[in-house]
């Protein structure tokens, strides 16, 4: 696949990973639609794009936890550059606390954004991939795979956008769409720091050192390598490759060894 003159969708494209991957499509020559809430920042971010790299980029407000927005998004694709070639479900907010805590509002709220708003966004762009063969990815992780403690809501949609995308890819498997589930390690970006905790108030300073961590530029290089590719999954770091491997094999010894390492995080609630 190549991606010269091709329309990208990207959900939360105002900062990390999302803003990543705009910049990572706009080199392959794609022309870009960014969708979140954060609507001035993405205008600064679709005319730098425009001016440094030759293509179409434009900027729409989008909420995807609402379906309304997720409609609109998509119809203004379409009224803009009749086409859809790949859509990237990014958008996301994570959650920091127990489940015995933690408000069950908190729960719903990860559940609209991260797994009900890529329904959305996949509904109503579906027809067009399959008119363009293109691709759908979602951008997940390794909670999709193994069930994290103090991340029960995040854990919830994670593994639910999986389960939606991979009855998609089945439904689909005639009509030359591709659908790529693509799960970073621990990554630099804004989705930490705005992490909800048990009363839906915001997390505040991340408890990892980001210095440490996937850079988001990495993560958006191999997210356009796997498009590419048309990979089928992308599981991106040798711990998540473990991780996924030891719970299929030794599910007991790999709750252990999860619960012990989040009880070491700074602050964890597992304390």
């Amino acid at each position: 696949m190549k991606l010269s003159n091709k329309v990208v969708i990207i959900t939360g494209a105002s900062s990390g990973i999302g803003k990543a991957l705009a910049y990572r499509f706009a080199r392959e020559g794609a022309n870009l639609v960014l969708g979140a809430r954060q609507y001035v920042k993405m205008c600064e971010i679709a005319q730098d794009i425009e001016k440094t790299h030759g293509v179409k980029a434009i900027a729409i407000a989008a909420d995807v936890a609402q379906e309304s927005y997720c409609r609109d998004l998509v119809g203004e694709t379409i009224k803009r550059f009749g086409r859809i070639d790949v859509l990237v479900n990014n958008a996301g907010i994570s959650m920091r606390a127990l489940f015995e805590e933690v408000d069950l509002k908190v729960i719903r709220d990860v559940m609209d954004v991260n797994f009900w708003g890529t329904v959305y966004c996949t509904k109503y762009a579906l027809p067009e991939i399959i008119r363009s063969k293109g691709s759908i990815v979602g951008i997940s992780s390794i909670a999709g795979y193994k069930g994290l403690p103090g991340r029960t809501g995040y854990s919830a949609s994670k593994f639910a956008m999986q389960g939606f995308l991979e009855s998609v890819r089945v439904e689909t498997l005639k009509k030359g769409v591709h659908v790529l589930v693509a799960c970073p390690g621990f990554t630099a970006s804004n989705i930490r720091n705005v992490a909800l905790s048990k009363d839906g108030s915001s997390q505040g300073e991340s408890p990892l050192d980001e210095q440490k961590i996937m850079q988001p530029e990495e993560v958006a290089d191999r997210i356009v390598k796997g498009v590419l590719a048309r990979k089928r999954d992308l599981v991106m770091t040798r711990q998540g490759k473990l991780t996924v491997w030891m719970n299929k094999l030794f599910p007991s010894l790999t709750d252990k060894l999860v619960y012990d390492h989040f009880a070491k995080e700074p602050d964890s609630p597992l304390k």
